[in-house]
């Protein structure tokens, strides 16, 4: 008798605390990256946290001080609120610096256009009005918000958040707006980047089986420190392969969807509509799903699961039964399997890692017959084939 829980039905809901019993998910947040994790461990996921990047506060920076001060020198006639923390961090910066009066009351004669509910509750929540927000929390809408009206002659505040938004501000500034930059924080590789590595190279292996992003400076993190190995198109591969990029909105997937990478979003932009999308998303796309010996599998990244019962394996007989899967009911050569075991097996000693693989295969499957050996060709899944296959 197993000490591994059984699932509850092979299709479990996105809620239900098996759903993601038998995934892998690599987190690259690194605010609020616990409750994130949280939210997939409680349906069943294995997390796998690498920081991509970390928020430098520019409250004593003289870039935002210079450019509060460029702001308040004259009427403004739009600000771009980007981010909910980013507009309270320049509200209390210029609390700081004694200007928030001075700021407030520029701001209350200006027309706030907030990119998403975040934003916006900052404003409303600093005391002032919102003029507008995008459906698409988007801030190209934003932008052309803007440019199908006259901006020539208009002074624009544009809230930045977490890198410059070089397109957006050029594209006023052709239109004939005077836009200021508030930096009023920037993102910068996290200090110890050798998890973000190991999930790399994680992802190109496909020992992960979806990378969920909540911003973009993460994305491009993660793509250059890849860029930097030489292994940025092994990843990109990966992405659109076999490898799930979760992105928590259009935002977030920009640098992925520039790139041709399919995305998978959820309908609202939120730590847990992204949660629940990879819930229903994995179960149903990464999932291989088959019948031998009379036993029905369902192979998922690091867990078969046999009659409804979750059974984790190892990376070697985890590569193997995928292998072997891929050819359902065919013979698999010895050769062949040993092309797909992790890490650099000695020539000498492939038959021995292979012939263990299949052991301890066989003994997490619980279940005799279903890996079947082939005499002096090699093993195959006991699977009823049609005749001519």
């Amino acid at each position: 008798m197993s000490d591994v829980p059984a699932l509850r039905g092979a299709y479990s809901p996105e809620t239900a605390p098996d759903a993601l019993s038998g995934f892998t998910i690599g987190v690259t947040a690194t605010r609020r990256r616990e409750e994130f994790g949280a939210l997939l461990e409680r349906r069943g996921a294995r997390v796998v946290s690498a920081p991509a990047i970390r928020l430098v506060p520019l409250a004593e920076d003289a870039d935002l001080l210079a450019a509060t001060r460029e702001s308040l020198a004259g009427p403004l006639d739009d600000v771009v609120v980007t981010t909910g923390v980013g507009f309270r961090g320049w509200m209390a910066a210029a609390e700081g610096w004694g200007l928030s009066a001075d700021l407030g009351e520029h701001l209350s004669r200006s027309r706030l256009l907030t990119r998403g509910p975040k934003a916006r509750g900052a404003v409303r929540a600093a005391g002032l009005n919102d003029h507008w927000t995008p459906p698409t929390e988007s801030c190209e809408e934003v932008k052309q918000y803007l440019l199908a009206q006259d901006l020539r002659g208009r002074r624009i505040a544009v809230q930045q958040h977490g890198e410059p938004l070089r397109d957006f501000v050029a594209d006023l500034r052709r239109a004939g707006a005077e836009v200021i930059e508030i930096p009023v924080y920037r993102w910068l590789p996290y200090r110890d980047i050798s998890p973000l590595r190991r999930l790399i190279s994680q992802t190109i292996s496909g020992s992960v089986d979806a990378v969920a992003f909540t911003s973009a400076p993460a994305v491009h993190a993660m793509l250059g420190t890849a860029r930097a190995d030489g292994l940025e198109e092994a990843l990109l591969t990966a992405f659109g392969e076999r490898v799930v990029a979760a992105c928590v909105g259009p935002v977030t997937a920009e640098p992925l969807t520039s790139r041709d990478v399919p995305t998978l979003q959820p309908e609202r932009s939120r730590l847990g509509a992204l949660a629940r999308a990879l819930a229903r998303h994995l179960p149903e796309h990464g999932v291989t799903r088959l019948t031998a010996a009379g036993r029905r599998l369902e192979i998922r990244g690091h867990a078969v699961v046999v009659d409804g019962e979750l059974r984790p394996l190892p990376p070697a007989p985890m590569a193997v039964l995928k292998r072997l899967a891929d050819k359902p009911g065919h013979v698999v050569s010895r050769a062949d399997l040993r092309t797909v075991l992790p890490g650099t097996v000695a020539r000498e000693s492939a038959e021995h890692a292979v012939e263990m693989a299949i052991t301890r295969l066989r003994r997490a499957l619980g279940a005799a017959g279903i890996v079947e050996t082939v005499v002096k060709r090699g093993y195959r899944l006991a699977c009823v084939y049609e005749a001519g296959l």
